[in-house]
């Protein structure tokens, strides 16, 4: 009598099937995170550049603005809006604290 091979036939048991079909899922669904993550990623830099642009002409505001508060608080714009309601400059009488 001959002997036959016997084939050993291995079971997959349940904690290996879940194993694998999670592998297949997140094959699967890796282009799509890569994608959206990349989309959300775009949407994100062209929020940060248009508040960049905000914040630069708020600057130029903000520094035009200063200027003219510099300009109308000058010397020569006080003397001349005194002299428009009537007040006169007198250097005298100014006493200086310090």
């Amino acid at each position: 009598m001959k002997k036959k091979k016997m084939k050993k036939v291995l079971k997959i048991g349940k904690f290996e099937k879940l194993i694998y079909t999670f592998a297949f899922v997140l094959m699967l669904a890796s282009p799509f995170a890569v994608v959206f993550l990349q989309a959300t990623f775009s949407k994100v830099n062209i929020e940060v550049e248009q508040i960049k642009r905000e914040i630069k002409t708020q600057e130029k505001k903000n520094e035009s603005l200063s200027m003219k508060i510099n300009e109308l608080a000058s010397l020569d714009k006080i003397i001349e809006v005194a002299h428009e309601q009537g007040l006169s400059y007198n250097n005298d009488n100014i006493k200086s604290v310090e």
